[in-house]
């Protein structure tokens, strides 16, 4: 299985190919080509899909090693209510995949520990018998009791906030090929195709071939023919930005793999909770319930084992864990992310500068400046569609913004806002992509500039017996294409972005 979106690019960027054609009825002697190709980078591939199954692996493994652990400890007892976890792992994994439309976390959550708690009472008191009604009068009451301690509290917290900031990281990075194969479909210009034959071939019709575009033309005619994809630069850098914050959180104290790999630990130290102030707990039911008939036929011999969880934990060895199948972390994985987003910043608006490097454009004073061999003289245009008025190499109109460039802005202002939701553990986005249905807003209540002074987000580990010993996931060496490769996925889009000039210019 391939490891993560990761961006692994070795790539050739080939900006202007030139190439004669033989036929001498062609109805131009010369053809331009902007052609582009990468090794390892394919922008139809969606970059989240291996973030997103390393998330769904997590999701897994955490499953497995509960079960593996609750089988251990507590035997049959575990088996014959399996189903309940099973259900547990079931509603977390459609919350990911769909979020608050699919899945009300909190009532999920109540749910489990309701459903949990009528089961343990059960046990701890097989002595007597009860009805279905007293047994709606001890759920409704689970908050009340605290049967649980505070586990319940800190894992609903915990799950909201890794949740939210994983499913909306990892919906932005599928942003980023979805907004470069949209602004791939803009034709250039007709001005932009001209200026560029201009440009590129008009000294070869006076018979100088050597002679290279000067930079500084070829600046202007870059910044007018890529002027709508330059306004995309301030929300595409907005949007970066609070990728890396939420990448940031991600790291710490929203961390998915802290929160999912020892789920395990802290379920069971929420029943160990119930176990041991069973008595309290049963003696407040009754006081607040009634108390309960004695049930027939109960053997007063019965054994501990019978008639309660008794297990203890059992420290797992390293090798015990699940490895997920990408042999990494998330640590490594956001670090690596980060990366590529922070090259990626100022893609849009340094497009030009990019196309007008190399050895077929030259700096020097003799040079094409579009009319003869000598210094350009112009003026360079700014950045952007307003800054091109007094392009003298382009013709632009600038009351006419690209509709597909300014819905991409949009796309990108509201996923910009997701992303800052995220980031205080709230979730408004619309899950109209995976549910058809209308948004809903939930959260952890983390209003403040930074959760990580909440010191309830990481559970602490019960004294000895119970001990468990948590081990991370172990780290694996990846090889081929599971290799994180260094790359700049910025550049790597530049390609496929000059590549909408091609149809136009052939």
């Amino acid at each position: 299985m391939n490891t993560m979106f990761v961006f692994s690019t070795v790539y050739t960027l080939a900006l202007l190919f030139v190439s004669t054609k033989a036929e001498p009825n062609s109805k131009s002697c010369i053809e331009v080509r902007a052609a582009y190709s990468s090794k390892g980078f394919n922008v139809n591939d969606v970059p989240n899909k291996g973030v997103h199954e390393f998330f769904r692996e997590l999701l897994d493994n955490a499953e497995h090693s509960l079960n593996d652990m609750f089988v251990r400890t507590y035997g049959l007892m575990y088996v014959h209510n399996a189903e309940l976890f099973k259900h547990f792992f079931q509603e977390l994994k459609r919350y990911y995949v769909s979020g608050s439309g699919a899945v009300n976390l909190d009532s999920m959550l109540s749910n489990f520990w309701e459903d949990l708690l009528e089961r343990m009472f059960r046990l701890v008191n097989v002595q007597y018998e009860f009805s279905d009604a007293y047994m709606e009068c001890v759920s409704r009451h689970t908050e009340q009791l605290k049967p649980f301690g505070d586990v319940p509290r800190k894992l609903r917290l915990q799950l909201t906030r890794a949740f939210v900031a994983a499913r909306t990281f990892t919906r932005g990075l599928a942003l980023i090929p979805e907004v470069v194969n949209k602004v791939s479909t803009v034709n250039a210009s007709p001005s932009c195709v001209r200026a560029a034959m201009k440009m590129l071939y008009c000294p070869y019709c006076k018979g100088q071939v050597a002679l290279k575009p000067c930079q500084n033309y070829c600046l202007n005619v870059m910044r007018g023919c890529l002027a709508n994809q330059a306004d995309l630069d301030t929300e595409w850098n907005n949007f970066l930005d609070a990728m890396l914050s939420l990448a940031e959180r991600l790291e710490g104290p929203f961390n998915f793999e802290s929160v999912m790999d020892p789920i395990d630990v802290k379920i069971s130290e929420a029943i160990m909770n119930m176990q041991e102030n069973s008595m309290q707990v049963s003696q407040k039911v009754f006081q607040g319930c009634g108390q309960p008939k004695p049930g027939n036929g109960f053997r007063s011999h019965r054994s501990v084992k019978e008639t309660g969880f008794t297990g203890r934990f059992r420290p797992y060895s390293p090798d015990a864990r699940p490895t997920t199948a990408a042999g990494t972390s998330l640590d490594r994985l956001t670090t690596d992310v980060k990366k590529r987003l922070k090259h990626a910043k100022k893609f849009w608006s340094t497009l030009p500068e990019t196309v007008c490097a190399g050895e077929r454009i030259t700096s020097r004073d003799d040079c094409w400046n579009g009319t003869a061999k000598s210094r350009y003289e112009s003026v360079v245009m700014g950045n952007g569609l307003a800054n091109q008025v007094s392009n003298p190499d382009v013709e632009v109109d600038i009351t006419k913004p690209d509709v597909v460039i300014r819905s991409q802005i949009s796309v990108l202002k509201e996923m910009t806002s997701w992303l800052k939701a995220a980031h205080s553990g709230n979730d408004i986005s619309i899950d109209q992509d995976e549910d058809g249905s209308g948004g809903q807003e939930s959260g952890s209540g983390c209003d403040s500039p930074s959760c990580e002074a909440d010191r309830d987000i990481y559970f602490s580990i019960p004294p000895t017996p119970i001990n468990p010993r948590v081990v991370k996931v172990v780290h694996q060496e990846t090889t081929g294409g599971d290799r994180i490769a260094h790359g700049s996925m910025a550049l790597a889009l530049c390609g496929l972005t000059l590549a909408l000039l091609a149809p136009h210019w052939r």
